[in-house]
């Protein structure tokens, strides 16, 4: 009995690795929450790699510190608390080096350490993660790293996590009244970063893309692969937002001005290209792996990824990224 209630079967069971000394059960038991810590270090550093390492890192801190855990909070809260104090450690490192700057599709400014998150790294149990769309969707993403570091980290813990007050002052070693305030200054900031995207994030949302999407996804491809430009043209609306990360700069354009500038900058050789597309998600958006063909390689090679939010068939925002050297994104590097 820990403060008058039983242990769970998980804090038993961890209680008594923690006795046993043994590293290799405190892994496996640990382990099973490795998908859920990432895709919460991911909510607060929107980098895969660096959401990779402080996941790895959030093990290593609770090995230290397995004998501060008494079972008078569940395991999957104690490992939590202890990622999250590992990221804003992170942080303060981090944010000293990497500005944020310029514009980004949808929540108004660039992060140019933003990474995709690949879709078969989520965790299996959408329900047990809390993971829904909206909460893993780029632009909400990028418009959680408006919020300074420990607001940052109230919100999530509040707003996405669903954590009571309470309980995220003690995991940041706040008082609930700082907790309060940070969580209502947060959610201003978020309203103005997403003002057209509802704000209920802890409410269930489909996971399934649309048929529009789908649909759209294939055009993309097949007009980069018949090198149909006024086809890619017809896909966007003239509102677009495009960005190509990590190069700086984001426009919002009509969509002949987009595709020219497409053309000038050497993205497309009118008729020469040789394009083949993969359909897929990442960031639970639809998306679509491209790969290019050149004259002296006869492999088709890796070439982007594009991310689309897509609204009434038309691409209205355009993420793209460079895919190459990026094992973690599970793509094969050519075809």
């Amino acid at each position: 009995m820990t403060d008058g209630r039983p242990l769970g079967a998980d804090e038993a069971t961890f209680i008594a690795v923690v006795r046993s000394g043994d590293p290799a059960r405190f892994a496996l038991i640990t382990e099973r929450h490795r998908r859920e810590l990432q895709v919460h270090c991911y909510r607060i550093l929107a980098n895969y790699e660096d959401a990779q390492d402080m996941t790895q890192e959030t093990f290593l801190r609770a090995w230290n510190k397995r004998e501060s855990f008494k079972g008078h909070a569940a395991l999957r809260t104690w490992l939590y608390r202890i990622a999250t104090n590992v990221c804003l450690d992170f942080l303060e490192k981090r944010n000293d080096r990497t500005p944020v700057t310029a514009e980004l599709p949808g929540a108004g400014s660039e992060v140019l350490y933003l990474q995709p998150y690949p879709d078969r790294m989520l965790p299996e149990d959408p329900q047990e993660a809390v993971v829904a769309r909206e909460t893993i969707e780029l632009a909400f993403i990028v418009a959680v790293q408006h919020l300074p570091p420990r607001q940052r980290a109230v919100f999530i813990l509040r707003d996405v996590l669903g954590w009571p007050a309470s309980k995220a002052a003690d995991a940041l070693e706040l008082t609930v009244a700082s907790v309060t305030s940070a969580l209502q200054r947060a959610r201003v900031t978020m309203r103005e970063r997403l003002p057209d995207r509802r704000l209920d994030w802890r409410s269930p949302a489909t996971h399934e893309l649309s048929n529009d999407e789908r649909g759209v996804v294939r055009s993309y491809m097949d007009a980069h692969e018949r090198n149909d430009l006024d086809g890619l043209m017809s896909l966007l609306r003239d509102d677009l937002r495009f960005a190509m990360l990590p190069e700086r700069g984001t426009s919002t354009t009509t969509a002949k001005d987009a595709v020219d500038g497409w053309v000038t900058g050497g993205l497309f050789q009118r008729g020469h290209d040789d394009w083949r597309g993969i359909a897929t998600t990442v960031n639970r958006m639809p998306a679509a792996v491209l790969y290019l063909r050149t004259p002296d390689h006869p492999e088709y090679r890796l070439f982007a990824i594009a991310v689309l939010h897509v609204v009434d068939g038309k691409i209205a925002e355009l993420t793209g990224f460079d895919a190459t050297d990026k094992p973690w994104l599970g793509l094969p590097p050519t075809l």
